[in-house]
């Protein structure tokens, strides 16, 4: 099975408020991208290509009432709370909190739980209070995909190390398997791989010997668990990521070789057409 995931991340911002979005008016935005690719996506087979789509909240609602009949996308969340409602228990007092329960009513099948940008984030948070902890970021993160697993949400996990890591790269991402897995059932995830040190402007990707070697460690370390690309699967890096046997797909993060940042559905299914051959 392969798998292709997209994280739109915040592209709804329109471009006259400091964002990237000239496809659609905020409100059509997600019906926009998913009637713009789940017919481009029919002609590939459900049984060996899965294709995930990750929407900010607002737009979950949209993106999922654009799905015609049997269409081959899923919709899914960015990231989730660690805690969850439950009948008897706590009803929902997560104010600006997104438990998996209202990602799962919904209409949500996946989640993208670890990006480098939540990683980040929540290590902002801990160091405001004195913690430098990377464990404590992955138990976290643990709360989190345990909660979607049990709503029977697919869990897209990334892991990655920075450029100050790299040369412990094994201590960094076994850290972040083993402690972001713990007590997991391992069949509802699959991990995505970002070379945090590699992506941005300026910085040489991962090539395809480096990419190798970490999808290999990845897949021993959690006795076979499939792992995607996650420093962007491109155009231009399509070809080689699907020569990889150990690579399983990858997460599109971006679009911008019509030379705008921003989603483009036209795009979005050429680098898909690339990677699969098809």
């Amino acid at each position: 099975m392969k798998y292709i995931f997209l994280n739109l991340k915040r592209f709804d911002v329109p471009v006259e408020l400091g964002g990237v979005n000239r496809l659609a008016p905020v409100n059509e935005w997600a019906k926009t991208i998913v009637e713009g690719t789940q017919e481009g996506l029919k002609k590939y087979d459900p049984a060996k290509v899965e294709f995930v789509q990750f929407f900010p909240e607002a737009h979950i609602l949209n993106a999922v009432a654009a799905l015609c009949e049997n269409s081959p996308v899923k919709v899914g969340c960015q990231s989730l709370y660690r805690a969850d409602t439950a009948v008897g228990g706590n009803f929902g007092a997560f104010t600006s909190n997104r438990p998996a329960s209202i990602a799962k009513a919904m209409g949500c099948g996946g989640v993208l739980i670890g990006h480098c940008e939540e990683r980040n984030d929540k290590a902002g948070v801990l160091a405001e209070a004195g913690v430098v902890d990377t464990a404590a970021v992955n138990r976290l993160l643990n709360q989190e995909i345990k909660a979607a697993t049990a709503r029977g949400l697919k869990v897209l996990y990334c892991i990655g190390e920075k450029s100050e890591e790299q040369d412990r790269w094994q201590e960094v991402l076994g850290e972040q398997l083993d402690v972001g897995l713990e007590g997991v059932d391992s069949s509802q995830v699959v991990i995505a791989y970002e070379p945090i040190w590699s992506i941005g402007p300026g910085k040489t990707p991962a090539d395809k010997p480096y990419i190798e070697k970490i999808a290999r460690f990845v897949k021993e370390r959690t006795g076979g668990i499939p792992v995607v690309y996650g420093g962007g699967l491109k155009s231009d890096n399509a070809e080689m990521l699907a020569s990889i046997p150990e690579i399983d797909g990858g997460l599109i993060a971006l679009t911008r070789f019509s030379g705008e940042i921003g989603f483009y559905p036209d795009e979005y299914l050429e680098i898909i057409q690339k990677y699969l051959g098809e």
